[in-house]
Formats: C-alpha cells, sequence, structure tokens
C-alpha cells in the first residue's frame, strides 16, 4: 500500500513539474541545467560580472536586480555597479544623484536616459542609492560613436582634450580579425549588397564602445571589490567585446560572464548557444517585452 502511494505521489509531482511555466531556465557553457544560486555561489569569486542582458526582456531586468542584492548581502560597501545604458559624460550626474546632492526630478530631466530607464534600470541605481554604492556609467558618449561609424577612428583625433575623457585612451586598440567584429562587418557587406544603408565603420563603432567600457570598468575597479557590469548581450558574448579588452588589459582578473537568450522551449539549451557564457539565462520567446 505504501508504496502505491509513494508512486502515486510520484506521479503527481512529475506530471506537476511537467505542466510547470517556468520564466526562465539556467545553463552552464557547456548547456547543462544549472541554477540561480550557481551564478551567485561563482560570483563570490569574481572581480569583473558581465550580466549580458536583451534589452526589452523583463527576465534579465528583474535577475539583475535580483543577483546585484544577492552581491550587496556578500560585498557590501566593496560592490561597484556599472552599465552600458549610461555615458560617461553623465557620471557627474549620477554622482550628485546618488549622494542625495540632487533630486529626481532634476537628475531625471537632465541624464540621457534609456526609454525603459523606470521600469528596468531605475531600481537598480535606487538600490545604489539607499546602499550607498558607486554607479558608473562606462559606455562613451554616444555622439563620438556616431564620429567613428562616419569617419573611422581617425574623427576622434580631431576631439578635444575634454572631450576624450570620455573616451577610452587613443588610440583604440582595434582588431578586426576578433570574432564578433568580425561577424558584424560581414552583415554589414550583406545589407550594403542589399541596397541597405550601412557603414563600413561599424565595426569600429562598436569596439570603440566596448574599448570605453573597458577603460571605465577598470579605471573604477579596486583591489577587493567586485564590479557588477550591465550590458547588451552582444558585448560580452563569447567572450569578446568588453571582455576582450579586459583581458588585454590586465588577463588575471577573474571574469565571470552571463548571457540571455530566448527559445520556444527552454528545457535544454539549443546548441548554437553553448559557449555564449559561463551561464546562458534561456527565456521563452513569448515572455512580456518591456518595450
Amino acid at each position: 500500500m505504501k508504496t502505491k502511494i509513494f508512486a502515486l505521489i510520484l506521479f503527481v509531482v512529475l506530471v506537476s513539474m511537467k505542466n510547470d511555466k517556468p520564466a526562465y531556465n539556467v545553463f552552464t557553457k557547456t548547456g547543462e541545467p544549472s541554477n540561480y544560486n550557481s551564478i551567485i555561489k561563482q560570483a563570490e569569486n569574481a572581480d569583473i560580472i558581465f550580466f549580458g542582458e536583451l534589452h526589452n526582456n523583463p527576465v534579465s531586468h528583474w535577475l539583475e536586480l535580483q543577483i546585484t542584492k544577492d552581491l550587496y548581502k556578500i560585498n557590501k560597501e566593496n560592490l561597484v555597479l556599472g552599465c552600458e545604458m549610461f555615458e560617461s559624460d553623465n557620471n557627474l550626474l549620477i554622482n550628485e544623484y546618488v549622494s542625495n546632492k540632487i533630486n529626481v526630478k532634476n537628475f531625471e530631466a537632465e541624464a540621457k536616459l534609456w526609454p525603459n530607464y523606470k521600469t528596468d534600470y531605475k531600481p537598480i541605481l535606487e538600490f545604489a542609492k539607499n546602499k550607498n554604492l558607486k554607479f558608473i556609467g562606462t559606455n562613451i558618449p554616444r555622439r563620438y560613436a556616431a564620429v567613428v561609424n562616419r569617419k573611422g577612428f581617425e574623427g576622434l583625433d580631431k576631439l578635444s582634450k575634454e572631450a576624450k575623457k570620455y573616451i577610452a585612451p587613443l588610440p583604440i586598440n582595434y582588431n578586426p580579425e576578433v570574432e564578433c567584429y568580425k561577424q558584424m562587418a560581414k552583415m554589414t557587406q550583406m545589407r550594403g549588397r542589399m541596397g541597405g544603408k550601412a557603414s563600413s565603420n561599424l565595426p569600429k563603432a562598436q569596439a570603440v564602445k566596448d574599448a570605453t567600457m573597458a577603460y571605465f570598468i577598470l579605471k573604477n575597479l579596486k583591489k577587493g571589490e567586485t564590479f557588477f557590469h550591465f550590458n547588451g548581450s552582444y558585448h560580452s558574448d563569447i567572450y569578446q567585446g568588453i571582455v576582450w579588452y579586459i583581458k588585454k588589459q590586465n588577463p588575471k582578473l577573474k571574469i565571470l560572464t552571463i548571457s540571455t537568450v530566448e527559445q520556444d522551449e527552454i528545457n535544454s539549451l539549443n546548441k548554437n548557444f553553448v559557449d555564449k557564457a559561463d551561464f546562458i539565462i534561456c527565456v521563452p520567446e513569448d515572455m512580456t517585452k518591456t518595450y
């Protein structure tokens, strides 16, 4: 009788699990099933953690906030936050807001905020403010990335000394054979052949963003601190982009990468996503978007 009851309970549990609708699943770089706690455990020993998000994916943003909270429990004031979504020339505003020198109305009126700031990034900035954590805008001002897209890296040489403070030191170390830039160049060429508008400098514009983000991460990372960085997954996938520039300058740093992908079914990881990052967060394709 006990055996039959146990079998019935096991059947009910398995059926319930099968019919469940998880919002995400976590996988290792090799595609093995993992979990949130494993991410936190490995993050404890990292100098820099990159969260590669899908910009309009709510699961990405929710997990960024949850990991921030758990990293704070571990690192306290030694946790530094930074992101692609704020440009380096906004750091004065960020510092003034986080340190309560200006109010939220003035900050949000003057900062260059993404359309999804209030739902997706404001909760993280407010957490930093409440815990008195450093929060760094790492990205190159978009006007200077646009200069590279139009004129190549040479266009940066004519900028003022003041302007260059917001960019990685020149000249930019650029290798067109790095896979992420190589693939972008191929896509640009294909778009051009199909009659679309595409600048051959687009991979360079991407590289100057990556180089600048790497520069400001390293500039604001002190010994004993952990830097948690939020960026579009393309900037850190397959350990390239920002990660490539970081490793070029300091190969001894312990780096952990997280990427986000979407699939129709999320019970197993598509082989095309293997090796994207140390941890891969798989989200249903029909997940509600934030914009």
